[in-house]
Protein backbone atom coordinates (compact mmCIF):
# COMPACT_ATOMS: atom_id res chain seq x y z
CA UNK A 1 0.00 0.00 0.00
CA UNK A 2 1.49 3.13 -1.49
CA UNK A 3 1.75 6.58 0.96
CA UNK A 4 -1.44 9.02 1.54
CA UNK A 5 -1.77 11.48 -0.76
CA UNK A 6 -0.33 14.98 1.02
CA UNK A 7 -1.86 18.12 0.44
CA UNK A 8 1.69 19.78 -1.38
CA UNK A 9 0.69 23.29 -1.80
CA UNK A 10 0.91 23.62 1.79
CA UNK A 11 2.89 21.22 3.07
CA UNK A 12 6.34 23.10 3.95
CA UNK A 13 4.74 26.53 4.72
CA UNK A 14 2.67 24.99 7.46
CA UNK A 15 5.55 23.12 8.46
CA UNK A 16 7.93 26.22 8.89
CA UNK A 17 5.27 27.70 10.60
CA UNK A 18 5.27 25.50 13.20
CA UNK A 19 9.08 25.35 13.26
CA UNK A 20 8.79 29.33 13.74
CA UNK A 21 9.45 30.46 10.47
CA UNK A 22 13.12 28.94 9.42
CA UNK A 23 13.52 25.24 9.89
CA UNK A 24 16.70 24.21 10.58
CA UNK A 25 18.00 20.45 8.22
CA UNK A 26 20.74 18.46 9.80
CA UNK A 27 24.57 18.63 9.01
CA UNK A 28 26.87 15.79 7.21
CA UNK A 29 26.34 12.67 7.99
CA UNK A 30 29.64 10.99 5.94
CA UNK A 31 31.61 13.26 8.59
CA UNK A 32 29.88 12.03 11.55
CA UNK A 33 30.13 8.66 10.11
CA UNK A 34 34.06 8.96 9.67
CA UNK A 35 34.42 10.50 12.67
CA UNK A 36 32.75 6.96 14.98
CA UNK A 37 35.47 4.90 12.57
CA UNK A 38 33.67 4.38 9.95
CA UNK A 39 35.60 3.29 6.60
CA UNK A 40 33.83 4.69 3.82
CA UNK A 41 36.46 4.84 1.18
CA UNK A 42 33.97 3.01 -0.86
CA UNK A 43 31.68 3.27 -4.03
CA UNK A 44 28.47 3.46 -1.90
CA UNK A 45 29.69 5.72 0.92
CA UNK A 46 27.96 6.21 3.41
CA UNK A 47 24.94 4.28 2.08
CA UNK A 48 27.45 1.35 2.96
CA UNK A 49 26.19 1.65 6.47
CA UNK A 50 23.08 0.38 5.34
CA UNK A 51 24.90 -3.05 4.35
CA UNK A 52 24.06 -4.98 7.85
CA UNK A 53 20.99 -7.33 9.08
CA UNK A 54 17.59 -5.81 9.54
CA UNK A 55 17.06 -7.82 12.84
CA UNK A 56 20.95 -6.43 14.31
CA UNK A 57 19.35 -3.32 13.57
CA UNK A 58 16.46 -3.42 15.04
CA UNK A 59 17.99 -4.76 18.26
CA UNK A 60 20.37 -2.15 18.87
CA UNK A 61 18.26 0.48 17.79
CA UNK A 62 16.94 0.27 21.76
CA UNK A 63 20.75 1.36 22.36
CA UNK A 64 20.29 3.86 19.91
CA UNK A 65 23.02 2.67 18.03
CA UNK A 66 23.90 0.91 14.51
CA UNK A 67 26.62 -1.65 13.10
CA UNK A 68 28.25 -0.81 10.36
CA UNK A 69 29.83 -3.82 8.39
CA UNK A 70 33.68 -3.33 7.05
CA UNK A 71 35.22 -6.13 5.27
CA UNK A 72 37.88 -6.21 8.23
CA UNK A 73 35.55 -5.19 11.35
CA UNK A 74 32.18 -4.30 12.90
CA UNK A 75 32.13 -0.98 14.46
CA UNK A 76 29.37 0.44 16.88
CA UNK A 77 28.48 3.86 16.87
CA UNK A 78 26.16 6.06 18.09
CA UNK A 79 23.36 6.96 15.85
CA UNK A 80 24.22 10.14 14.34
CA UNK A 81 20.63 10.83 13.01
CA UNK A 82 20.13 11.32 17.21
CA UNK A 83 22.94 13.57 17.13
CA UNK A 84 21.91 15.99 14.44
CA UNK A 85 18.14 15.72 16.35
CA UNK A 86 19.67 16.60 19.81
CA UNK A 87 21.69 19.59 18.10
CA UNK A 88 18.52 21.15 17.22
CA UNK A 89 18.20 19.99 13.74
CA UNK A 90 14.55 19.98 12.45
CA UNK A 91 14.71 17.59 9.48
CA UNK A 92 17.03 14.64 9.04
CA UNK A 93 18.03 13.14 5.64
CA UNK A 94 18.25 9.55 5.35
CA UNK A 95 21.82 7.73 4.55
CA UNK A 96 20.46 6.78 0.88
CA UNK A 97 22.24 9.79 -0.86
CA UNK A 98 24.18 7.29 -2.63
CA UNK A 99 22.28 4.16 -2.28
CA UNK A 100 21.27 3.14 -5.49
CA UNK A 101 19.46 -0.40 -6.43
CA UNK A 102 22.17 -0.36 -9.09
CA UNK A 103 25.36 -0.14 -6.83
CA UNK A 104 23.94 -2.55 -4.09
CA UNK A 105 23.42 -5.31 -6.95
CA UNK A 106 26.91 -4.35 -8.17
CA UNK A 107 27.84 -5.40 -4.35
CA UNK A 108 26.34 -8.51 -5.20
CA UNK A 109 23.00 -8.12 -3.95
CA UNK A 110 19.60 -9.30 -5.39
CA UNK A 111 16.92 -6.42 -6.38
CA UNK A 112 15.07 -7.61 -3.56
CA UNK A 113 17.94 -7.01 -1.14
CA UNK A 114 18.53 -3.76 -3.11
CA UNK A 115 15.33 -2.23 -2.51
CA UNK A 116 14.85 -3.69 1.17
CA UNK A 117 18.22 -1.79 1.82
CA UNK A 118 16.96 1.77 0.32
CA UNK A 119 13.85 1.05 2.89
CA UNK A 120 16.18 0.31 5.61
CA UNK A 121 17.63 3.88 5.62
CA UNK A 122 14.35 5.31 5.98
CA UNK A 123 13.40 3.07 8.89
CA UNK A 124 16.50 3.89 10.48
CA UNK A 125 15.65 7.87 10.62
CA UNK A 126 12.42 7.21 11.71
CA UNK A 127 13.62 5.09 14.78
CA UNK A 128 15.83 7.87 15.38
CA UNK A 129 13.48 10.21 15.61
CA UNK A 130 10.92 8.06 17.65
CA UNK A 131 13.77 7.30 20.23
CA UNK A 132 14.67 11.61 20.24
CA UNK A 133 10.54 11.76 20.86
CA UNK A 134 10.96 9.55 23.63
CA UNK A 135 14.00 10.97 24.96
CA UNK A 136 11.91 14.64 25.04
CA UNK A 137 8.82 12.95 27.25
CA UNK A 138 11.00 11.98 29.87
CA UNK A 139 10.38 15.39 31.14
CA UNK A 140 14.28 16.91 30.20
CA UNK A 141 14.80 20.32 29.95
CA UNK A 142 14.86 22.19 26.58
CA UNK A 143 18.70 22.43 26.69
CA UNK A 144 21.00 20.85 28.95
CA UNK A 145 24.09 21.62 30.41
CA UNK A 146 26.11 19.05 28.01
CA UNK A 147 24.42 21.14 25.07
CA UNK A 148 21.64 18.70 23.83
CA UNK A 149 18.34 20.17 22.42
CA UNK A 150 15.47 17.81 24.11
CA UNK A 151 12.19 19.81 22.50
CA UNK A 152 9.16 18.51 21.58
CA UNK A 153 8.71 19.67 17.68
CA UNK A 154 7.58 18.37 14.35
CA UNK A 155 10.45 16.70 12.98
CA UNK A 156 10.75 15.42 9.12
CA UNK A 157 12.32 12.46 7.87
CA UNK A 158 13.75 13.44 3.97
CA UNK A 159 14.86 10.73 1.82
CA UNK A 160 17.90 11.28 -0.03
CA UNK A 161 18.07 11.04 -3.56
CA UNK A 162 21.52 11.55 -5.07
CA UNK A 163 22.66 12.31 -8.90
CA UNK A 164 23.63 9.81 -11.17
CA UNK A 165 26.75 11.55 -10.63
CA UNK A 166 27.02 10.05 -7.09
CA UNK A 167 26.43 6.60 -8.22
CA UNK A 168 29.11 6.83 -10.87
CA UNK A 169 31.28 7.55 -7.39
CA UNK A 170 33.68 9.67 -9.64
CA UNK A 171 33.26 13.42 -8.36
CA UNK A 172 30.76 14.09 -11.21
CA UNK A 173 28.08 14.86 -9.34
CA UNK A 174 30.22 18.53 -9.00
CA UNK A 175 30.77 18.67 -12.46
CA UNK A 176 27.39 17.43 -14.30
CA UNK A 177 29.42 15.64 -17.01
CA UNK A 178 27.87 12.89 -17.95
CA UNK A 179 28.73 12.72 -21.89
CA UNK A 180 25.96 12.87 -24.67
CA UNK A 181 25.30 9.32 -24.04
CA UNK A 182 23.23 9.69 -21.12
CA UNK A 183 20.15 10.87 -21.97
CA UNK A 184 16.82 12.51 -19.87
CA UNK A 185 15.30 9.08 -20.69
CA UNK A 186 18.30 7.15 -19.23
CA UNK A 187 18.06 8.96 -16.13
CA UNK A 188 14.47 8.77 -15.72
CA UNK A 189 15.05 4.70 -15.93
CA UNK A 190 18.37 5.12 -13.63
CA UNK A 191 16.36 6.73 -10.94
CA UNK A 192 12.91 5.44 -11.58
CA UNK A 193 12.21 2.72 -9.51
CA UNK A 194 14.60 4.16 -6.47
CA UNK A 195 11.97 7.14 -6.74
CA UNK A 196 8.78 4.96 -6.53
CA UNK A 197 10.35 2.62 -3.33
CA UNK A 198 11.65 5.51 -1.33
CA UNK A 199 8.36 7.70 -2.00
CA UNK A 200 6.92 4.73 -0.28
CA UNK A 201 9.13 4.27 2.67
CA UNK A 202 7.40 5.86 4.99
CA UNK A 203 9.34 9.87 4.63
CA UNK A 204 8.09 12.56 4.73
CA UNK A 205 9.57 13.70 1.52
CA UNK A 206 12.01 12.99 -0.84
CA UNK A 207 15.37 15.19 -0.87
CA UNK A 208 16.90 15.16 -4.20
CA UNK A 209 20.14 16.77 -3.50
CA UNK A 210 23.46 18.28 -5.00
CA UNK A 211 21.03 18.43 -8.85
CA UNK A 212 24.33 19.24 -10.85
CA UNK A 213 22.52 20.16 -14.85
CA UNK A 214 19.48 20.39 -16.03
CA UNK A 215 19.04 17.85 -17.71
CA UNK A 216 18.56 15.72 -14.06
CA UNK A 217 16.44 18.76 -12.42
CA UNK A 218 13.98 18.19 -15.42
CA UNK A 219 14.51 13.80 -15.28
CA UNK A 220 13.21 14.43 -11.47
CA UNK A 221 10.04 16.57 -12.12
CA UNK A 222 9.22 14.29 -14.62
CA UNK A 223 9.13 11.57 -12.32
CA UNK A 224 7.43 12.79 -9.85
CA UNK A 225 4.27 13.60 -12.23
CA UNK A 226 4.66 10.31 -14.45
CA UNK A 227 4.60 7.82 -11.46
CA UNK A 228 1.84 10.02 -9.72
CA UNK A 229 4.08 10.28 -5.98
CA UNK A 230 2.14 11.13 -3.20
CA UNK A 231 4.55 12.46 -0.86
CA UNK A 232 6.39 16.55 -1.48
CA UNK A 233 9.79 17.13 -2.47
CA UNK A 234 12.82 19.15 -2.90
CA UNK A 235 15.11 20.27 -5.23
CA UNK A 236 18.55 21.08 -4.18
CA UNK A 237 21.40 22.16 -6.96
CA UNK A 238 25.42 22.87 -6.11
CA UNK A 239 27.18 25.66 -7.61
CA UNK A 240 31.09 26.08 -8.30
CA UNK A 241 31.24 29.84 -8.97
CA UNK A 242 28.05 31.54 -7.43
CA UNK A 243 26.22 31.97 -10.39
CA UNK A 244 25.22 28.89 -12.28
CA UNK A 245 25.17 25.21 -11.58
CA UNK A 246 28.01 23.20 -11.29
CA UNK A 247 27.58 21.69 -15.22
CA UNK A 248 27.12 25.57 -16.37
CA UNK A 249 23.80 25.26 -16.55
CA UNK A 250 21.68 28.71 -15.74
CA UNK A 251 20.82 28.42 -12.30
CA UNK A 252 17.48 30.33 -13.55
CA UNK A 253 16.71 27.87 -15.64
CA UNK A 254 17.13 24.51 -12.77
CA UNK A 255 15.21 26.67 -10.74
CA UNK A 256 12.22 27.59 -12.66
CA UNK A 257 12.35 23.55 -13.83
CA UNK A 258 12.03 23.31 -9.86
CA UNK A 259 9.05 25.75 -9.50
CA UNK A 260 6.54 24.35 -12.52
CA UNK A 261 6.39 20.96 -10.13
CA UNK A 262 3.27 20.83 -7.85
CA UNK A 263 4.72 18.19 -5.92
CA UNK A 264 7.91 20.34 -5.29
CA UNK A 265 7.28 22.11 -2.09
CA UNK A 266 11.37 23.96 -1.77
CA UNK A 267 14.15 24.63 -3.92
CA UNK A 268 17.68 25.42 -3.28
CA UNK A 269 21.39 25.06 -3.14
CA UNK A 270 23.22 22.64 -1.17
CA UNK A 271 26.93 21.41 -1.11
CA UNK A 272 28.48 24.58 -2.26
CA UNK A 273 30.80 27.09 -0.77
CA UNK A 274 28.81 29.48 2.52
CA UNK A 275 30.66 32.71 0.32
CA UNK A 276 28.22 31.89 -2.89
CA UNK A 277 25.11 31.31 -0.89
CA UNK A 278 23.92 35.24 -0.55
CA UNK A 279 24.01 35.73 -4.11
CA UNK A 280 22.33 32.26 -4.94
CA UNK A 281 19.56 33.14 -3.05
CA UNK A 282 18.73 36.18 -4.41
CA UNK A 283 19.33 34.38 -8.09
CA UNK A 284 16.54 32.32 -7.15
CA UNK A 285 13.77 34.08 -5.37
CA UNK A 286 13.37 35.92 -8.98
CA UNK A 287 12.16 32.64 -9.94
CA UNK A 288 10.52 30.49 -7.34
CA UNK A 289 7.48 31.78 -5.00
CA UNK A 290 8.43 28.28 -2.92
CA UNK A 291 10.75 28.50 0.49
CA UNK A 292 13.95 28.44 -0.39
CA UNK A 293 16.98 26.10 1.51
CA UNK A 294 20.22 26.10 1.70
CA UNK A 295 22.87 23.74 3.60
CA UNK A 296 26.41 24.79 2.26
CA UNK A 297 29.48 22.68 2.50
CA UNK A 298 32.22 24.19 5.14
CA UNK A 299 33.69 25.69 2.11
CA UNK A 300 36.74 23.19 2.19
CA UNK A 301 37.97 21.51 -1.30
CA UNK A 302 37.76 18.06 -2.04
CA UNK A 303 40.93 16.25 -3.79
CA UNK A 304 39.12 14.26 -6.20
CA UNK A 305 41.95 12.11 -7.39
CA UNK A 306 42.84 11.37 -3.40
CA UNK A 307 39.23 11.48 -2.47
CA UNK A 308 40.12 12.99 0.53
CA UNK A 309 39.59 16.74 2.19
CA UNK A 310 42.17 19.37 1.63
CA UNK A 311 43.13 20.70 4.69
CA UNK A 312 42.73 24.16 6.36
CA UNK A 313 40.53 25.16 3.19
CA UNK A 314 37.42 25.79 4.94
CA UNK A 315 35.34 28.21 7.65
CA UNK A 316 34.84 27.62 10.77
CA UNK A 317 31.83 27.33 12.50
CA UNK A 318 31.60 30.88 14.05
CA UNK A 319 32.42 32.20 10.62
CA UNK A 320 30.02 29.77 8.65
CA UNK A 321 27.16 30.81 11.09
CA UNK A 322 27.84 34.39 10.82
CA UNK A 323 26.05 34.37 7.66
CA UNK A 324 22.88 32.27 8.94
CA UNK A 325 20.91 35.63 9.83
CA UNK A 326 21.59 37.31 6.83
CA UNK A 327 20.60 34.43 4.53
CA UNK A 328 17.09 34.36 6.78
CA UNK A 329 16.93 37.85 6.66
CA UNK A 330 17.15 37.94 2.80
CA UNK A 331 14.79 34.51 2.06
CA UNK A 332 16.20 31.39 3.46
CA UNK A 333 13.34 29.45 5.13
CA UNK A 334 15.77 26.22 5.66
CA UNK A 335 18.93 26.27 6.65
CA UNK A 336 21.51 23.44 7.67
CA UNK A 337 24.57 22.43 6.36
CA UNK A 338 26.14 19.24 4.27
CA UNK A 339 29.97 17.94 3.86
CA UNK A 340 32.26 18.67 6.92
CA UNK A 341 29.65 20.38 8.90
CA UNK A 342 28.63 18.10 12.34
CA UNK A 343 26.86 18.72 14.63
CA UNK A 344 28.36 21.39 16.16
CA UNK A 345 28.05 23.71 13.03
CA UNK A 346 23.89 22.44 13.52
CA UNK A 347 24.09 23.38 17.29
CA UNK A 348 25.55 26.87 16.84
CA UNK A 349 22.74 27.55 13.98
CA UNK A 350 20.28 26.56 15.97
CA UNK A 351 21.31 28.88 18.78
CA UNK A 352 21.76 31.87 16.48
CA UNK A 353 18.02 31.20 14.92
CA UNK A 354 16.74 30.76 18.68
CA UNK A 355 17.78 33.85 19.33
CA UNK A 356 16.43 35.64 16.25
CA UNK A 357 12.92 34.47 16.64
CA UNK A 358 11.26 33.32 20.16
CA UNK A 359 9.08 31.06 18.34
CA UNK A 360 12.25 28.91 17.60
CA UNK A 361 13.07 28.96 21.31
CA UNK A 362 9.55 28.87 22.85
Amino acid sequence: MGQPAVETSSFMTDFLLKSGGVAIIDGGLATELERYGADLNDPLWSAKCLLTSPHLIRAIHSKVGIWILTPMSMAHVDLVHLDYLEAGADIIITASYQATIQGFEAKGFSSDESESLLRKSVEIACEARDIYHDRCREGSPDSNDDGRVLKQRPILVAASIGSYGAYLADGSEYSGNYGHAITLENLKDFHRRRVQILAESGADLIAFETIPNKVEAQAYVDLLEEEDIKIPAWLSFNSKDGVNVVSGDSLFECASIAESCKNVVAVGINCTPPRFIHGLILSIKKVTTKPILIYPNSGESYDGKRKEWVQNTGISDKDFVSYVNKWCEIGAALVGGCCRTTPNTIRAIYRTLSSRSPALSS
